[in-house]
């Protein structure tokens, strides 16, 4: 017998349990916890390790996200495994330190809502796909300007 691929299992691993129905803003919960996994967790691994990291979890989230749209609907705001994937893209290329933290977090949520091209159109791909596609791609937008940032002003 296999599995239902739109099993709740699937629903609560997407949502991250109870932190994406949260009421008021989801994404920005879901990038919180993501926020506080590294500061205390994984701040610390090497920049080879973090990148392991996030490949796997976008792999992981790609089907899970998918699966997860058959219970909650297309791209649901409770779906927030792919903000914890756009988060960490950010946050691996930050020290470990309070303002970069912080930083990395608005950065990544101002890209996550603003929807520059091409994160816009990535959204029309269908799936899970279209769910991780368009975090990942804000976490790229941001992990560049904080590498700008680090550059020219925080040395």
């Amino acid at each position: 017998m296999t599995a239902n691929r739109s099993t709740p299992v699937f629903a609560a691993i997407a949502t991250l349990g109870p932190v994406g129905k949260l009421p008021i803003a989801p994404g920005t919960w879901g990038s919180g916890v993501t926020l506080l996994i590294w500061w205390f967790a994984l701040a610390e691994l090497s920049p080879v390790t973090m990148a392991i990291l996030i490949i796997v979890l976008a792999i992981i989230a790609i089907p899970v996200s998918g699966s997860a749209e058959k219970i909650l609907g297309r791209d649901a705001g409770s779906i927030v495994i792919d903000e914890v994937v756009g988060q960490l893209i950010v946050l691996s290329v930050c020290q470990k330190s309070i303002l970069q933290g912080l930083l990395a977090f608005f950065l990544f949520r101002l890209f996550d809502v603003w929807k520059p091209f091409p994160i816009n159109a990535s959204q029309k791909l269908k799936g899970g796909l279209g769910v991780v596609i368009d975090d990942v791609l804000a976490g790229i937008y941001s992990a560049i300007v904080i590498l700008i940032i680090r550059r020219f002003w925080l040395g």
